[in-house]
């Protein structure tokens, strides 16, 4: 086979003895016919895409680590702490530059000064030169950061020779016009404060809600340049400010047409026939559903059997999953976009499905009183709640009753003598419901026994009327109905888990690795600020015993926040690496196969162990690497969507707080002090979580000093101070909707 012109150039910069050079010297030293010019050229500029080559000076093209005769470059990308001017940005590697020996010392992000920042912008993918000098003064105090420092006690440095792709190609913001000016001000607060408008305007206006499209970026001293593509509109109209996320995060509003086509073709229900023939039926079984009041696309479905003590006792508990790999096949239209999608986005607003409705909320959504196909794990379990065994079956079944979590808790919180007076059914799942409590309740105890961390809290979501303003707040505790769901999910989990991996076939799994001890005794100092004390935080039980004493507290959930930042986040990948926070060995992510593209896969993957187990004959599924690749992808996407999602949850909550503040303008907040700065002090609302500000300007009448070594601000005449843990009243004093900020003082 002949070899590509990509694997010629890859062959040809690896020689000890290659030296940077320019298209036609490649040309000329490799050989190429004029004819294959066109071709040869195209490999460069892929390369060059992927980050294998590098475009420097002159116009020579050479790789990275052999660029400037053997400089040391980096691939990764740089990013810009918001709000600060491009002061300064941080460079991350790629993973597979950490590999490079010279770099066996590098630990996490380097710092790159203003000045050698060059034309990158946020989230750009740049090659970087390492510079060694000693750290300036201001650098060691840049919050959470800590130094770089290499063998000789130097301080590590990057500096920006090229940027290799760029990550913004859409920029939305504002539109401002001054004379024949025109700029846009991109909402990203990350990225350069103003780009030259070039192009047509398409009828902005000032102070309309615009995308543009990137164009160039020649020179660091001058803005970059960009051409409007879209008018979003004002934005105080209906709808604009969701909008406007939308298309700052990139999220698709809709599904390509072929998309559309191929789902068309889907029945619109589950027929009898072979295909439910050849399942295990669960249609008679009294199978339910418990999802959120305004949920559409249900995934899950459980059943629960007590055995009685002559049977040896314990449980049996069937896990049914919507079944949608029966429906998209691998690389179909369907797949390609759920792939690329990643996963449903649950905004303020609206549902980005990864599905088209006529799957998510429709043929594929568990719904109650018509038949649907399932995955389902049926695990057997002792009196202890140890499972004994798993086993994995395609069934079909036919849901007898869709609980919300609000109808769920009412009938926990029945006796069984109060469950006897309803309807024969009602009474009949409502018995089945305590039933699943009980085993629930176990193996939720064996979890925290285990080590697991309870980092669950209460959400508050706003509800919008039709026009999409909000009106309302609703808060929803982590009460037994949640907890019911989340423990047999969790059960599900794990023993596909353990079962794609004792089989050694790849497959996706989710993973949490272990905490970085430095990021820890972070949270333990924070935690210590509301005055509880802390053993070694880098124990788990000690972990523990800290959630455990701030339970129901108004300081839980700033905590529980401040110990989510302290752990690594959670993400996909295709080993086994285990999961901290649950405490399990084995996890992955089989049961929202709706929403989720990384249950998808792995829904593919069992079916194919079961089948072929089975003697049956079964689809490929992707390699390990191929695996890798797409858990990558998949974490991105997640992270994206739930930026999106606190966004516009944010901005709506403080719409919220700007109306009930503006019908009573000394109405009162209760909070409590989370963090104390030089400039004032940060609250959180009790009630509705927003977090603001009450500036040392706005303190009642006095000098204040801000003491760091116990976090708090001191009045210099009288005994007033704030600090972390305070109780405190405020009421809303400023807020910056655009920039998401909230002012508050106390009354």
């Amino acid at each position: 086979m002949t070899p590509s012109f990509v694997e010629i150039i890859r062959r040809h910069i690896k020689r000890s003895d290659f030296r940077p050079a320019t298209k036609s010297e490649l040309a000329r030293e490799l050989g190429i016919a004029s004819h294959d010019r066109a071709e040869f050229r195209r490999a460069l500029r892929q390369m060059e895409q992927a980050g294998e080559l590098v475009c420097g000076k002159r116009s020579r093209y050479a790789p990275p680590s052999k660029f400037e005769g053997g400089k040391q470059w980096l691939l990764g990308t740089i990013f810009f702490p918001a709000n600060e001017k491009r002061r300064h940005g941080f460079f991350r590697p790629d993973t597979d530059e950490l590999e490079r020996p010279e770099l066996r010392h590098l630990e996490g992000d380097l710092f790159v000064p203003g000045r050698y920042t060059a034309t990158a912008m946020h989230g750009d993918r740049v090659a970087v030169k390492l510079a060694k000098k000693p750290a300036p003064r201001w650098h060691r105090h840049v919050k959470g950061r800590r130094e770089r420092i290499d063998e000789d006690n130097e301080t590590l440095e990057a500096q920006v020779v090229e940027v290799v792709e760029r990550a913004n190609s859409r920029i939305v913001g504002t539109f401002q016009q001054h004379g024949r000016y025109a700029h846009l001000l991109p909402d990203h607060r990350s990225l350069p404060s103003v780009f030259n408008l070039e192009g047509a305007l398409l009828g902005a206006r000032n102070g309309d809600k615009v995308i543009g499209e990137f164009v160039s970026w020649d020179s660091p001293h001058l803005p970059p340049k960009s051409r409007i593509v879209e008018v979003i509109g004002r934005p105080d109209a209906p709808g604009v400010d969701i909008l406007t996320v939308i298309h700052r995060y990139g999220l698709p509003l809709s599904f390509p047409e072929a998309v559309v086509r191929e789902a068309e073709k889907l029945p619109d229900s589950v027929e009898d026939g072979e295909e439910i023939a050849r399942r295990e039926d669960w249609r008679d079984r009294e199978v339910f559903t418990i999802d959120p009041e305004d949920a559409k696309d249900f995934d899950d479905a459980i059943f629960v059997h007590e055995f009685h003590p002559d049977e040896g006792g314990g449980w049996e508990l069937a896990v049914h999953i919507a079944d949608v790999s029966h429906y998209v096949a691998p690389g179909s239209a369907l797949d390609k976009e759920a792939k690329k999608r990643g996963n449903s986005v649950y905004l303020a607003d609206r549902v980005l499905p990864m599905l088209p409705e006529k799957l998510s909320n429709g043929l594929c959504s568990l719904k109650p009183d018509v038949d649907r196909l399932t995955h389902a794990v049926v695990m057997r379990f002792d009196g202890e709640a140890r499972q004994t065994s798993a086993r994995f079956v395609s069934a079909v079944i036919r849901s007898r009753r869709r609980y919300t979590y609000e109808e769920a808790i009412a009938r926990l919180n029945l006796s069984h003598r109060e469950i006897d007076h309803l309807e024969p059914e009602e009474a009949s799942l409502g018995h089945h419901l305590k039933r699943a409590w009980e085993l629930a309740r176990r193996l939720r105890r064996k979890r925290f026994e285990a080590g697991a961390l309870d980092l669950d809290f209460p959400e508050v979501r706003a509800v919008l009327d039709e026009k999409g303003r909000a009106v309302d707040v609703k808060r929803s505790e982590y009460d037994e109905s949640h907890q019911l769901i989340e423990e047999f999910m969790l059960a599900a989990n794990e023993a596909v888990a353990r079962e794609t991996k004792n089989a050694q076939v790849p497959s996706i799994y989710r993973v949490h690795e272990d905490p970085d001890p430095d990021k820890l005794y972070e949270f333990s100092f924070q935690a210590g600020g509301y005055g509880y004390q802390t053993g070694d935080v880098t124990i788990r039980a000690e972990l523990q015993k800290v959630l455990r004493a701030i339970r129901g507290k108004p300081e839980e959930h700033s905590l529980k926040i401040a110990l989510l930042k302290s752990l690594k986040r959670a993400a996909y990948s295709a080993e086994p690496l285990g999961h901290y926070g649950l405490a399990k060995l084995n996890y992955t992510h089989f049961t929202s196969p709706i929403r989720r593209y990384a249950d998808l896969v792995v829904h593919r993957v069992l079916r194919r162990l079961v089948t072929t187990r089975a003697g049956g004959e079964a689809g490929p599924t992707p390699s390990q690497g191929r695996l890798a690749e797409i858990a990558k992808h998949i974490s991105e996407t997640e992270r994206v969507a739930a930026d999106a999602e606190q966004e516009t949850q944010r901005m709506k909550l403080i719409e919220y707080l700007i109306r009930v503040s503006g019908e009573d303008r000394g109405r009162a907040f209760d909070g409590v002090v989370y963090d104390v700065r030089p400039i004032g002090a940060f609250v959180e609302l009790t009630d509705l979580l927003i977090k603001g500000l009450i500036r040392k300007d706005d303190l009642p009448n006095d000098r204040y000093r801000f003491d760091s070594a116990r976090n708090r601000l001191v009045a210099s005449y009288g005994k007033f101070q704030l600090a972390v843990g305070h109780r405190v009243k405020v009421r809303v004093a400023r807020v910056d909707r655009v920039r998401g900020f909230v002012d508050f003082v106390l009354v």
